[in-house]
């Protein structure tokens, strides 16, 4: 898969997920969040979807740019964030999550997998190194 397909991909991804959590938590976490959520519960929902959001602006920006450090360091980012909330998810399948768990378990590794494949393919090395 090519890089930039995979940054439009993960960032159309991370932004749904933002505005989910943002505008509509009880919806958005339906199974997770109680029918009547506090509102402390609802504003941590929010507060956890505003990096989601600036993730996927990361990633849709750096999705036409070429090799460099920069880029190396924002796929870093994707593998590190898609690859420990797809092992969160794991955990949570094993601790008796919500049916949706498992759904986010492939498309979270996916996504991890998938910016390990497209970044060591893609890497940027300095050719002074």
């Amino acid at each position: 898969m090519k890089l930039k397909i995979l940054f439009i991909m993960a960032s159309v991804y991370l932004a749904v997920a933002g505005l989910g959590f943002i505008l509509i938590p009880e919806v958005f976490g339906v199974g997770a969040v109680p029918s009547n959520p506090s509102p402390e519960l609802i504003t941590y929902l929010r507060v956890f979807g505003s990096p989601l959001l600036g993730i996927a602006i990361l990633d849709w920006t750096v999705r036409n740019e070429g090799p460099s450090k920069a880029r190396n360091a924002i796929v870093l980012g994707n593998i590190v964030g898609f690859g420990v909330i797809a092992a969160l998810d794991v955990w949570g399948l094993l601790h008796e999550a919500r049916p949706a768990t498992k759904i986010f378990v492939i498309t979270h590794l996916f996504f991890a997998l998938a910016f390990i494949v497209a970044g060591r393919k893609n890497w940027w090395t300095s050719p002074l190194s």
